[in-house]
């Protein structure tokens, strides 16, 4: 489960410090960058209920940190409509709309 409340959304209120507010599709690249810079999303750990991510999951990202992957150039794709309005005090909305991400164009590709 996903959010910095758990829930499932990436809300972010005043007790979430690292505002866990930008609803990601994680990549390979990104998981990647992700456990090199020390956050690894990728290991499971059950006493925390976390299962681990793969590609393709969706997730709660730190602003910060979607700020740090697209300097590095792998920044995941962004959903939109999932993403907590609190995003914009880090990143612009046009930046988040080059990164957004579309159900439909998985299905063209497939």
């Amino acid at each position: 489960m996903t959010g910095f409340y758990r829930n499932g959304d990436c809300d972010s209120g005043d007790d979430d410090t690292f505002v866990h507010s930008v609803c990601v599709v994680v990549t390979k690249d990104f998981l990647e960058f992700s456990k090199n810079i020390g956050n690894d999303l990728i290991t499971p750990h059950p006493e925390w209920s976390f299962p681990g991510l793969i590609p393709g999951d969706r997730w709660c990202l730190c602003a910060s940190r979607w700020v740090e992957a697209w300097k590095a150039g792998v920044a995941p794709l962004v959903v939109l409509e999932a993403t907590h309005e609190k995003t914009l005090e880090f990143v612009p909305l046009e930046q988040l709309i080059k990164y957004a991400f579309r159900d439909n164009l998985l299905e063209n590709e497939q």
